[in-house]
Parts: structure tokens; C-alpha cells; sequence
């Protein structure tokens, strides 16, 4: 079933419940109305009857809308063939000295009598035909059946042209969703107009579209980039292969390079290849966040780098450091941003490392980072062109870039004062 048909339906039940109800209350009011009438009434003429007994049973006269009879004491009714009940029985031998009233046939015809005890004996019984009542009710009750049926009528044309009014973004908004599924182009956007409900269903719709397209996008540039990097050292490799098959025509010393040339391209593939998974897997959630001694995870991070780059000097002031995240992902931007430091820096000088206030600063003595660099410095295979003669792939502080804000950190690069590039991680401490 269709929401535009439930809507409906539920519109057409809801006012069907509130006129049955109304329906229901107008005519039992009307119905306690005519009788109280009726019954003022007969109390009225039953009480001049009892006062004036001379005035006789008769029919009309002054009591030209009532009929009157008389029930003695023995239980006959005289004048009218009044059907006597035990109660009527009881009223005229005086066993019942309260007056009450009664509903019931005289031939044939429908009645609303008045039964009053006469003292001495015997009962005025005085009534009044129900005829006009009772066809002024069946009246009203149709009316009330046609009115109901009409209101629910118009409440269901009604509730079905208000929801298809009320619809109409969410048709757009579906249409637009079978349109991208069809073709696999999130640039399409839906009108949004209003400020209620469905104005910010569309606008969220929107918004979801602009990061579906820019994550597409993203994706896109990511595969170019990933094939153009990939694409050099795989050739590199397949010439040094090619040219390895003639090695019966090189002296040993060209072998010796050739070799040399394999394992570093080799190694700089297998680090290209783990920076393309580790950015590949940034987004993911899944992976078990738990509290991380940060200020040991760097001092270990520390010692790889002294043993990696022997010839500069780590000096490192930690502060102990708690924080929530993922151990793998946060050494390895620690690690990133030490070998960043240590591939910038001359041999003997200092890489000053800092961990305070869950802060952690890495500061090398090199050339720095260019003013026109630093704002790309955390793209992903960004190159300056002063590190395009160097080994890497651009991939390093894009993935501390990636970490940082998967922690709800930040990274930031400015220049170091007296010289030098300033390197800034934070984190949000536990």
C-alpha cells in the first residue's frame, strides 16, 4: 500500500471516527430533546386532568394533542383500550403512589403515556401518539447517515489531493534517487523550496548528493593519481628487467647497479603500495578504538627513527599522553612525520620532538617548507618541487592528514622560527 493511499485512508477514518462520534451526540440529544418535550407535556395535561375530573375523558377539547383514559381500580381501562401492565395495575389500587411513564402500542399506533395514581383508587392514564417523534427521528437519522457519508467522501478526496500536494518532494526526491541509480550521476540536485519537514528532506538530500559526487570524485582523482604513481616505478622495473635479460653483455659492476636500482624501486613500490591502503582504508569505522599511551607509542616510534637515520639527532621531550583511537593508524602517523623530519635534515643536525597538552610537535633544521607548498603539503601525492628528487611517493602527511581528522585531530605545517619546517599533530586526549 502507497503512502499517498494510507494517508488517505487515514484522513477518511479519522473524520468517519469524529462524525460518527458527533452524529452519534446530535441524535441522542434530539432524541432526550423530544422526549423531555413530550413528557413536559403530558405532566402538564395529566396534572389539569387529576385537578378537574369533571372535565371527563374525552379526546379533544383541552387536550387537543393528547388522548386520555381512565383505569379503575379493578384494572380497566376504560375509554381506550389502553393495554394495562402489572405497573399500571399497581398505580390504580394505589400500591404505586408515584407517577411514571411508559412507551407502548394503542391500536397499533405508538404511544408515550403518563400514568397518575388518583387517590381513592384508579389511575389517569394520559398519551400521546409518537408518530410525528419517531418519523422526525428516522429523519433526522438519515440526515445524519447522508452527512457522515458525504463528510467522509470529501475527507478522503481531500486527504488524497492534500497528500499528493504533500508528496510531491518525496516523489522528486525518489524520482532523483531511480535517476542516479540509473545512471550513476550524483549531479543531479531537487528543487527545494518552504522550511518545513520535507524542505529539509530535500535539502539533505542535497547535501548527501554534493558528498556522494565529491566522494566519487575523490575517488576518481585517487585512481588517477594511484595509476600514475604506480605507472613509473613499474617501468623503471620492467626496463631494468628487460635490460637484466642481457646481462651475459654487463660487467659486474652495472649488474651491481641494476640490482641496486631493483631493490630500491621494489621498496619504493612496496611503500607506495602500503601508503595506497592505509588512505585506501582511512574512512573505515570498523576498526576497535581503544586508549592509547600515546608518549610511549612515540618514544618507540623515536627509536625506529634513530635506527633509521643514524646520522641526525632525535631529541624528545614527551609529557605523558592518553588518547582514544586506533594504535596502528596513530604510529603510523607518528612515524610519517618523523621520517618526514628526518629526510629533510641534513646529516648532524637536530629533529626536536615535542608531546605536551596532547599536542605533538616535530621540528627539523632543514630548508622548510615553501609559502606556496604549505597549503598542499597534505594532499595526497603532492610533491614540491624540491622533494621530486627525492624517494617517496607524496603519500606521508597526506595519511597523517587522514588520521588526524579520523581521530577528530588535526595536522597543520608552518615554518619553524630561525629555519626550518614545523610539523603539528593534535589529538584529542582521553
Amino acid at each position: 500500500m502507497s503512502l499517498r493511499l494510507r494517508l488517505t485512508l487515514v484522513a477518511a477514518i479519522v473524520v468517519a471516527v469524529v462524525l460518527s462520534a458527533a452524529s452519534m451526540a446530535t441524535y441522542f440529544l434530539m432524541h432526550r430533546e423530544l422526549y423531555k418535550q413530550v413528557d413536559s407535556t403530558l405532566t402538564q395535561d395529566a396534572a389539569q386532568q387529576v385537578d378537574h375530573p369533571h372535565v371527563g375523558f374525552h379526546d379533544f377539547g383541552p387536550y387537543a394533542n393528547d388522548y386520555v383514559a381512565l383505569v379503575t381500580s379493578t384494572g380497566t381501562a376504560l375509554n381506550y383500550p389502553f393495554p394495562v401492565t402489572p405497573a399500571v395495575k399497581e398505580a390504580a389500587k394505589g400500591t404505586r403512589n408515584r407517577f411514571f411513564f411508559v412507551d407502548t402500542t394503542v391500536e397499533s399506533q405508538p404511544v408515550r403515556a403518563i400514568v397518575v395514581p388518583i387517590n381513592g383508587g384508579g389511575a389517569v392514564v394520559v398519551f400521546q401518539t409518537m408518530q410525528d417523534v419517531i418519523h422526525e427521528l428516522n429523519r433526522l437519522r438519515l440526515i445524519l447517515l447522508l452527512v457522515s457519508i458525504g463528510g467522509v467522501g470529501a475527507a478522503a478526496l481531500a486527504g488524497a489531493l492534500v497528500s499528493r500536494a504533500t508528496l510531491a518532494p518525496v516523489r522528486r526526491l525518489t524520482g532523483a534517487a531511480e535517476r542516479i541509480a540509473q545512471t550513476g550521476d550524483p549531479s543531479e540536485r531537487v528543487p527545494v523550496g518552504g522550511r518545513g519537514e520535507l524542505a529539509r528532506l530535500g535539502t539533505a538530500f542535497n547535501t548527501m548528493l554534493e558528498a556522494l559526487e565529491e566522494s566519487i570524485e575523490t575517488q576518481r582523482r585517487f585512481v588517477a593519481d594511484a595509476s600514475h604513481e604506480l605507472r613509473t616505478p613499474l617501468t623503471s622495473l620492467q626496463t631494468n628487467i628487460d635490460v637484466l635479460k642481457q646481462q651475459e653483455k654487463l660487467d659486474p659492476a652495472a649488474r651491481n647497479r641494476l640490482f641496486a636500482d631493483l631493490q630500491r624501486e621494489s621498496s619504493e613500490m612496496r611503500n607506495l603500495i602500503a601508503g595506497l591502503l592505509e588512505l585506501a582504508r582511512g574512512g573505515d569505522t570498523r576498526a576497535a578504538r581503544e586508549t592509547v599511551q600515546l608518549d610511549e607509542l612515540v618514544d618507540g616510534a623515536l627509536d625506529r627513527a634513530r635506527s633509521r637515520f643514524p646520522h641526525i639527532a632525535f631529541e624528545a621531550r614527551l609529557e605523558p599522553t592518553e588518547v582514544e583511537g586506533v594504535p596502528e593508524r596513530l604510529d603510523r602517523a607518528v612515524w610519517n612525520l618523523l621520517e618526514n623530519a628526518g629526510k629533510w635534515s641534513d646529516p648532524g643536525s637536530t629533529v626536536e620532538v615535542t608531546l605536551e597538552h596532547g599536542e605533538l610537535r616535530v621540528r627539523d633544521h632543514g630548508p622548510g617548507i615553501a609559502a606556496e607548498d604549505r597549503p598542499h603539503v597534505f594532499e595526497r601525492f603532492y610533491r614540491a618541487a624540491a622533494a621530486r628528487s627525492l624517494p617517496g611517493s607524496g603519500l606521508g602527511l597526506s595519511i597523517v592528514h587522514d588520521v588526524a581528522e579520523a581521530h577528530g585531530g588535526s595536522v597543520s605545517a608552518e615554518e619553524a622560527p630561525g629555519g626550518g619546517a614545523l610539523l603539528r599533530l593534535r589529538l584529542r586526549s582521553s
